[in-house]
């Protein structure tokens, strides 16, 4: 029987010429768009939906789909209830390995684009403001000697601390924050010695620069709040590229407006692709369209890796990348 593929996403033609090979695509966007998905998973008329995150698979959706699987083309997958696909046996794919340097290169990116004030000096330049150099202008901070703390530890996590290493910061982790857990330095291979491991709280206290590297759970929803920013020193950077909601945007505007923030650099926003009210006008925020994984070869590579998960949902073979497996 020919596989029978709804993709909701405009996905790369590496992952559309797998399908293509595989079986029968349709297009959302032909079929009523992300307003008719609950009726698409229902039909009975697709074996896998490929989505983004941009497409809500939530419990009342889920008891009715008739699906084999939902291949999404994100690493995170927050978009759709797990435990209620599980339910309805339904496999859930993703894209993990593949965006990780992408995204480490993005953290990076805003962690030198706020501490040096790039983002306020390249708007400067195209307002026609630069009158000339002066030993105030735009004087930023030195990430070199910097505590730099860190989130979340995992693939993309460690990937950020290799890189701040270079760059001569001081790395301390949190590996699954508001929780601890221990690291052993079995598993921080040749990261052991490198960088030291804290619990949340000691880490909101010393960074320099918080980034932050959790998935969105009940647990990391407003992992920082008000009462965290409050937290940090006074001076400090926050960076996200992790995903929006972990941070309470609006709690955060009033720390950046306030000063008690030197700045802060995200890639994603919790209203996403809105920005919390007072944000855009701040000069102390430097602001990405959710860049994280955009280079052409990693959006191929993922698209790829989803193809690949589709197909196996479709035909019963094993699933590359899957959270929820039989």
């Amino acid at each position: 029987m020919t596989a029978r593929f709804l993709t909701m996403i405009d996905l790369p033609e590496s992952g559309l010429a797998l399908l293509r090979e595989a079986g029968e695509i349709t297009h959302g966007k032909d079929v009523g768009g992300n307003a008719a998905l609950p009726e698409l998973a229902a039909s009975g008329d697709y074996d896998v939906i490929v989505c983004a995150l941009d497409q809500t698979f939530d419990a009342a959706t889920l008891e009715r789909a008739q699906l084999k699987g939902i291949a999404n083309y994100a690493v995170g997958y927050n978009n759709i209830d797990v435990d209620a696909a599980t339910a309805a046996g339904i496999r859930v794919g993703n894209t993990p390995d593949v965006l990780t340097a992408a995204t480490a290169d993005i953290a990076l990116l805003l962690i030198l684009g706020v501490t040096r004030r790039a983002y306020e000096g390249e708007r400067m330049m195209r307002a026609g403001q630069f009158t000339g150099w002066a030993p105030d202008l735009l004087v930023g901070k030195d990430v070199a000697g910097a505590t730099l703390g860190l989130a979340g530890f995992g693939r993309i996590g460690r990937a950020v601390a290799e890189r701040a290493l270079a760059f001569g910061m001081q790395v301390v982790f949190a590996p699954r924050p508001p929780a601890h857990r221990e690291v052993s330095a079995a598993e921080l291979g040749d990261l052991a010695g490198r960088v030291e491991q804290v619990r949340w709280e000691e880490m909101v206290e010393r960074a320099d620069i918080l980034s932050l590297h959790v998935p969105l759970t009940e647990d990391t929803r407003h992992l920082v709040d008000a009462d965290v920013l409050a937290r940090m020193k006074r001076g400090s950077v926050l960076i996200n590229t992790a995903r929006g909601p972990v941070v309470d945007e609006s709690a955060l505007v009033e720390a950046l407006r306030s000063g008690h923030l030197f700045g802060a650099g995200l890639d994603v926003f919790e209203d996403e692709p809105a920005m919390a009210a007072g944000l855009a006008e701040l000069d102390n925020v430097m602001v990405l369209p959710h860049l994280g994984s955009a280079t052409r070869n990693t959006r191929d590579e993922m698209a790829v890796l989803t193809a690949r998960n589709a197909i196996a949902m479709a035909t019963g073979g094993d699933i590359p990348a899957c959270v929820n497996p039989a």
